[in-house]
């Protein structure tokens, strides 16, 4: 019981008191009693609790592996060597150095220059532990995520990150940075400092358990530094950044060079503790995929991954492999592979007939493919979640099933009575069936054949199509489609442009058919907006490249981000792939299922591969090697 004076009257708060048990109250003046009901206040220990968590880390679902006091990732050495210089190579031909806008062709590598407010492990599906943000405070509904600056951080020219860089990096992101981050940050309403060293965003209602963690990856980048300075514009001016190395020198198209910020604040944090332990980090620019491939194997680069079955299997073959100076392996990994496809523009009035579509899938023979061109290396992507728990597969049950039943009149029958397949033409008789199916399709949407080429059966128009692509080894396989497309009378024209032009044609959504690579994550959430909502069809800088339109799937979408346990995650992704699946809305290729990586032997590694796979920002170069094979820097 708590009780105060105020004049000669005793007031008293009862703390647990039944209401039905008045307390009586008598004055020094016995004259004059005073009877007062003590108000209830019925208080439990949840009650008590704080309203929000304040952690050093945050995850998706469930526990975080690491405690606040945590020394180092597991799958790091925290006693690796820092120095030594890794050379790496890119296809890309820059012309900016700002790569947050659509305008240019941005350096590979500005990634290393910014920090986040926090950080991802590779060893767990969805957790994330401060960097920038010494702590992070929600509530239990996620409604709104404070962040607490941790005071030792600066930028590379020794300025303190204050909350305002923070609101800073979101607004102008939003406002002049690519379309990308306003459909990404959609769900935020509002961002403010709090002080120099807190900063809270809210968001919008609904229940969006990512939109922490989404912020949280925030790229941070300098208000002052920006200041007078068009963020909209291609630009050669070395930004100011954040992060562990520095752009220390360039050639415009040709080569860049980071160098690791030596006096880097954040240098020993748990999160970069056996990371960034290279001294100089340069990407040399190759327009030519098998000049690109000669450089590595004469040592001008030291890692590469190789995309090509064929070059896998013969051509490292070199002295240098041969003497074990450059190692050749496959790294698994244990991620969603995604969808690797020929993707339809559904924009185009032709591919607007989802009979078409499908009849066009059947024309593909990965079986022949893999089996002459790939040595047998791939498996074919029937899911847009492949290689994961997350992928469609079977008929549908549980949950998935009970989702689906809720859209039944808006989807095909065949989705509820057919698992997810592809032809096989190495079936009997595979083939002719195929291609029976496909003219049989066809002909329904309003094609047939005159002369061995299909028109339209109104207009006369012939079928006609443009493939772009723009790596050279993407030829022959696109060839083989050409085939047999051929033998339905459709006309595959193949045109093969540099990087620059096909960015620019993707993003004006400016083609008929191309090939991309739709990467998955563990935790599937607000990028599948971009990949596939009907708001992000006709948005430049989407990913939205089908340009699909479903009711459907922006419902199956908003309850994928809605999950909030990993078991209805999973179902709810299984659902958004299946509708996706039967919506044919490109011809799926094939996935490995790891990386394909020669490098040359100078390098240490960590005993451990995380779940998310290695990566070689935790390597380090060897001094020893590195003398031995006079590359490296040392």
């Amino acid at each position: 019981m708590i009780s105060r004076f105020v004049g000669s009257t005793v007031l008293v708060l009862a703390i647990g008191v039944s209401m039905a048990s008045p307390v009586t109250v008598r004055a020094q003046n016995a004259d004059k009693p005073v009877i007062i009901a003590a108000p209830t206040i019925s208080v439990t220990e949840e009650q008590l609790s704080p309203l929000t968590t304040v952690s050093h880390g945050i995850s998706l679902y469930g526990d975080l592996k690491y405690g606040p006091d945590f020394h180092h990732f597991d799958y790091v050495n925290p006693d690796a060597p820092k120095g030594g210089t890794l050379v790496q190579s890119s296809i890309v031909a820059f012309d900016t150095l700002n790569p947050f806008t659509l305008k240019g062709t941005a350096a590979a590598g500005l990634g290393l220059i910014y920090d986040s407010l926090m950080v991802s492990s590779a060893d767990e599906p969805s957790s994330l532990y401060g960097l920038i943000a010494r702590s992070i405070e929600y509530p239990d509904d996620r409604s709104f995520v404070i962040f607490h600056l941790d005071p030792r951080a600066r930028f590379h020219d020794g300025t303190d990150i204050s909350a305002e860089d923070v609101v800073f990096s979101f607004n102008i992101l939003i406002e002049k940075g690519s379309p990308y981050y306003r459909q990404y940050y959609a769900q935020v309403d509002k961002v403010e400092a709090i002080d120099d060293l807190t900063v809270r965003f809210d968001f919008k209602p609904g229940n969006n358990r990512e939109m922490p963690m989404i912020i949280a990856e925030l790229a941070i980048m300098p208000k002052h530094y920006w200041d007078g300075r068009d963020f909209s514009k291609t630009t050669f001016d070395a930004p100011v950044g954040s992060g562990a190395y520095k752009i220390e020198s360039f050639e415009a198209g040709r080569r860049i060079t980071y160098a690791r910020v030596k006096d880097y604040w954040a240098a020993d944090l748990p999160v970069n503790r056996g990371s960034n332990n290279y001294d100089a980090i340069r990407y040399d620019t190759y327009l030519d995929l098998d000049v690109q491939r000669q450089a590595f194997f004469a040592g001008e680069y030291l890692t590469r991954s190789e995309h090509s079955s064929r070059e896998w299997n013969t051509a490292y073959n070199t002295p240098a492999i041969q003497s074990g100076e450059i190692k050749k392996e496959f790294l698994a990994d244990y991620l969603p592979n995604g969808m690797q496809a020929y993707v339809f523009n559904t924009r185009k009035a032709k591919f607007a007939d989802i009979r078409v579509r499908e009849a066009l899938q059947y024309a593909f023979d990965f079986e022949w493919l893999n089996r002459a061109m790939f040595y047998g290396a791939y498996k074919r992507n029937v899911s847009y979640f492949a290689n994961s728990e997350l992928a469609a597969t079977g008929l549908p049950e549980g949950e998935e099933l009970g989702i689906l039943q809720g859209f039944k009149s808006q989807l095909p029958p065949e989705l509820f009575t057919q698992p997810p397949q592809l032809p096989n033409f190495d079936a009997p008789n595979g083939r002719r069936e195929a291609l029976r199916h496909s003219i049989k399709l066809l002909q329904e949407a309003g094609w047939e054949l005159r002369d061995q080429q299909l028109v339209n059966s109104k207009t006369g128009e012939p079928f006609v199509f443009e493939l772009i692509i723009r790596q050279p080894g993407l030829e022959k396989i696109a060839l083989v489609l050409k085939a047999r497309l051929r033998q339905l009378g459709v006309t595959l024209e193949i045109r093969l442009i540099d990087t620059g032009q096909w960015v620019n044609r993707i993003q004006a959504y400016d083609f008929d058919m191309t090939t991309f690579w739709w990467q998955q994550s563990l935790s599937p959430g607000n990028e599948q907006r971009i990949f596939w909502s009907s708001a992000a069809a006709d948005q430049p800088g989407s990913r939205n490249f089908a340009g699909v339109r479903s009711p459907v799937i922006d419902e199956l979408i908003d309850l994928v981000v809605d999950a909030d346990n990993r078991e209805s995650l999973v179902q709810r992704v299984r659902a958004l792939d299946r509708v996706l699946q039967w919506g044919f809305y490109v011809i799926p290729q094939y996935y490995l299922g790891g990386e394909r990586m020669a490098y040359w032997d100078v390098f240490g590694r960590p005993d451990t591969v995380p779940l998310k796979g290695t990566s070689i920002m935790t390597w380090w170069i060897d001094p020893e090697k590195s003398r031995q094979l006079k590359k490296g820097g040392y």
